[in-house]
């Protein structure tokens, strides 16, 4: 469609400010954004929506727009909510690089026009696809009887011969159409698409699973109920929805990358819907939140944990055993960033997603998860079935991370961390508060470990572990240079293997039989080694306490 045929419709409430003699230009897409510079999500033929959230001052109107023409849009839109009428200085500089201007009435939604710019898109170029996505418009938009994602899916494998699935960023399958997606494939494809976003690359990303090529758009937020355009792309890396398709989406035409383009808009809204669904339960969490860290009397705790039991947990006859979940993303920040990423509502986006069972499919098996964040960190509620006696109920640390962890690593790339800490199931508003305290020392616990995603449980609080965390750095290192860098020195000179040495024998007990068999060594080839560690150090292997001092210093190394 042609930008002449935007004004010529009076629904999209459009008034034309400059660029009059440039309304020929051909519309291949639409895009809406707020950041300042967003040329690595364009491909150039976009008509650009903005609510000038970008604009501090006059001086940033040219740089923006130059960005935009240099990108290959073909227009901009720009919207009357947030500063009224349009700024001259953004008129001077859309006549400046000759890019048409117009002004959205604050009336009309950028999703209106987001919907008809794709409707019209797809209808000229390509009648298959344009039927796909009608559908899809209607069957989103209908209420309970829509068909959701799937049907657009559906379609595009009966239509256009392409199979395609709906992956969350840990490459649990939301939406598929035929065959499921392996998901040892799903979790390979979202880590392939986190690593290459923490790259600035621009989508579709491409990637090769066991011989089959996939392509990778990314899904974003649409229309003005979204949240603010993210500054950072650290903000929503780790929540953003993908579309794989089995194809090599690098021999497309243009305007079959475009039609893919407007598809993932129209899924978007599923996204939208899914997040709205979602506020209900993360208000809940958050008053329980509130009134536990407070010091609410446990009856007026009670009373709210009645009120969310039955969102939780529909048809449930008793009230539910409790357990928290604490998760933590610290990003490490980059002077040149010159921007800062608040880790709360990151952590909360991610602990929704690693608490849906990776087994399960769909956008709506997230519906019992109420998650809060408070500062940095998001605080999950979760209601469990209520355990039998002396078993050990509830979600694991280990096992929570299992599914996610490689996409995950990805996406945090080398700048950031996710730590997480799993309290034991309680029984009664009474216990809230420990459990909260609970999992929060075992983030803690996770936090002093090595690696971008780490988690630990309650079952660890009750061991020596629990202490490592909180010794000072500068007595961690010199403890363990103490004991172990005579006995590295060594090992590099001489290839003696000491130090594996001595962690077989302190995790046989000391057993001289049991560690010579697991090492496939002599008696006399591990006494002497033993005894070289004790010349070495001045310890005795065989006192406890000496064996305590290097079992912590192995530990803290």
């Amino acid at each position: 469609m042609r930008l002449r045929a935007l004004l010529e419709t009076d629904a999209l409430g459009l008034r034309l400010l400059g660029g009059e003699d440039e309304l020929d230009r051909t519309v291949r897409g639409v895009m809406t954004t707020d950041l300042r510079d967003p040329s690595r999500y364009l491909s150039g033929g976009e008509l650009v929506l903005t609510g000038l959230a970008w604009r501090r001052d006059a001086d940033d109107s040219e740089p923006f727009v130059r960005i935009l023409a240099g990108a290959g849009v073909v227009g901009l839109a720009a919207g009357e909510a947030e500063l009224g009428a349009i700024p001259d200085d953004l008129i001077r500089a859309c006549a400046q690089h000759r890019l048409p201007l117009f002004a959205v009435n604050e009336s009309v939604a950028f999703a209106t026009i987001t919907e008809h710019v794709v409707r019209q898109v797809s209808g000229e170029r390509a009648g298959d696809l344009a039927a796909v996505v009608d559908r899809h418009r209607r069957l989103m938009t209908s209420g309970p009887a829509g068909g959701g994602p799937e049907v657009v899916l559906d379609l595009l494998g009966s239509d256009l011969d392409l199979r395609a699935w709906v992956l969350s960023p840990t490459g649990r399958q939301i939406a598929g159409a035929g065959e499921p997606l392996a998901p040892s494939v799903g979790a390979t494809l979202a880590g392939e698409h986190l690593g290459a976003t923490r790259t600035g690359r621009r989508g579709p990303h491409r990637a090769v699973v066991h011989g089959t090529t996939y392509s990778l758009f990314p899904i974003r937020h649409s229309g003005r109920g979204a949240a603010p355009a993210a500054r950072d792309v650290r903000e929503t890396v780790l929540s953003d929805w993908l579309l794989a398709v089995e194809a090599d989406a690098g021999d497309w035409p243009a305007a079959r990358l475009d039609l893919l383009q407007g598809v993932t808009q129209l899924i978007a809204v599923e996204r939208d819907r899914r997040d709205a669904a979602r506020t209900v339960r993360r208000r809940l969490a958050q008053e329980v939140l509130e009134l536990v860290q407070t010091g609410a009397a446990p009856a007026e705790i009670a009373a709210r944990l009645r009120v969310a039991a039955p969102v939780l947990l529909p048809g449930l006859g008793s009230a539910p055993h409790w357990q928290v979940i604490v998760a933590r993303v610290d990003w490490t920040q980059s002077a040149a960033a010159g921007t800062e990423v608040a880790g709360g509502p990151v952590a909360q986006a991610l602990l929704e997603e690693i608490l849906v069972d990776p087994a399960v499919t769909g956008s709506e098996s997230s519906d019992r998860i109420a998650v809060a964040h408070a500062g940095d960190e998001a605080i999950a509620l979760v209601p469990l079935p209520a355990v039998g006696e002396g078993t050990d109920g509830g979600l694991h640390a280990d096992a929570l991370l299992a599914a996610v962890q490689a996409p995950l690593s990805a996406g945090l790339a080398d700048d950031g961390r996710l730590t997480l800490g799993v309290s034991a199931a309680v029984h009664s508003a009474e216990g809230l508060r420990g459990a909260l305290e609970e999992a929060r020392h075992a983030r803690r616990v996770a936090a002093a470990r090595p690696g971008r995603v780490c988690a630990a449980g309650h079952h660890e609080l009750a061991s020596h572990v629990l202490l490592l965390p909180f010794v000072p750095d500068d007595v961690r290192r010199a403890f363990t240079a103490r004991l172990l860098d005579p006995l590295r020195d060594y090992d590099r000179r001489h290839r003696a293997e000491l130090i594996p040495t001595l962690e077989a024998f302190l995790d046989c007990d000391g057993s001289w039989t049991r560690c010579a068999t697991r090492l496939h060594l002599h008696v006399n080839t591990l006494r002497y080694r033993v005894g070289r560690i004790e010349q070495l150090t001045g310890r005795d292997l065989s006192r406890l306490e000496d064996k305590l001092d290097f079992f912590l210093a192995l530990r803290m190394s």
